[in-house]
């Protein structure tokens, strides 16, 4: 797949999103959860779930602080919002990180992608009680994305993610220099188009996002360049909206190897996971430019959730829909 053109690859992404069908029942096209928000961060979750809704899945949640939650409730009565996670300062009397973590791990049981790391902050007890659920991810099958401080688990306990291949890092320049380091990679003296490969090699083939001008994906075997063209604005949150799109291309991934509709199931999960992260970073590449057009500087992260459906059918296209005959 590496050798084949970005038309080609798209296409491929085409033959892994799931139709449009009267026979699908809530939930067949994802069920997907973003786990994070704090006391001083509500707008990152947010932006991820809606993009996760917009891209199509059936279900998002929000699992997220108290505080948080109450905010992010006022933003879209479309998300689920469990406040479930705990700061360690804000653990009440009787409860504990077992008892928090017990139940955001319930949750895993009704989902088929977590987001890791919008908004979640580096209080230890919001940081343990993910690294609990990925523990219980992994041993579920459950497919993750892991961002921004979900990314500081990768970086200080690297055994959590190590050789998961249902998984996708998305470090910024920042966030890649400290993963890189963690494993003893020098950024400064290695081949720039060949150092995401490396440090996918060095997590035992996880596949990772190196977000930049272009965005290098590589799972340490293969890698692909992701160079559409983006907006110029860099306002803070619209990583989150790649998040999002991730995890509902992973439900669609996971509705293809469940083989919820006919097709040639002719993709391996090492290639379909290629494609998700293709994927996901070309409809958030495209939101971005559509964006920085219509806002120019004035661009925010929440103007790139309206263009989420848009930048989709511009770049992998919309399969035909039998008419209802309801």
């Amino acid at each position: 797949m590496a050798n084949m053109s970005r038309t080609e690859i798209l296409g491929k992404v085409y033959k892994m999103i799931p139709p449009m069908l009267e026979k699908f029942h809530k939930g067949m096209l994802g069920r997907v959860a973003v786990i994070g928000g704090s006391e001083d961060y509500t707008g990152a979750p947010y932006f991820s779930a809606m993009a996760s809704a917009k891209l199509g899945a059936d279900m998002s949640h929000v699992i997220c602080e108290p505080g948080a939650g109450a905010v992010i409730k006022t933003y879209s009565p479309n998300l689920m919002v469990h406040p479930y996670m705990r700061q360690q300062k804000n653990l009440a009397q009787g409860e504990t990180i077992d008892s928090i973590s017990e139940a955001v791990v319930a949750m895993l049981d009704r989902l088929n992608v977590v987001v890791i790391g919008p908004g979640l902050g580096r209080d230890p007890a919001m940081q343990e009680t993910c690294a609990r659920v990925i523990e219980e991810a992994k041993k579920k099958g459950v497919a993750f994305v892991l961002d921004a401080d979900g990314l500081y688990l990768a970086q200080t306990r690297p055994e959590l993610v190590q050789g998961y291949k249902h998984c996708i890092l998305t470090p910024n320049v920042v966030e890649f220099g400290r993963l890189a380091k963690a494993q003893g990679i020098d950024v400064e003296s290695e081949d720039p188009t060949k150092i995401c490969e490396k440090l996918a090699n060095a997590f035992g083939g996880v596949t990772i996002i190196q977000k930049g001008k272009v965005d290098y994906i590589s799972n340490g075997k293969h890698t692909l360049i992701s160079s559409g063209e983006g907006g110029l604005k860099r306002s803070g949150g619209q990583g989150d909206t790649l998040t999002g799109s991730l995890a509902t291309l992973l439900a669609y991934r996971k509705a293809y190897m469940d083989r919820i509709w006919n097709h040639e199931n002719d993709m391996s999960p090492d290639e379909l996971l290629a494609l998700c992260a293709f994927g996901g970073s070309a409809i958030t590449r495209e939101c971005s430019r559509l964006a920085f057009k219509e806002k120019g500087r004035s661009l925010q992260a929440s103007d790139l959730t309206e263009h989420v459906h848009t930048a989709f059918v511009d770049i992998i296209g919309e399969k035909p829909t039998e008419e209802s005959k309801l």
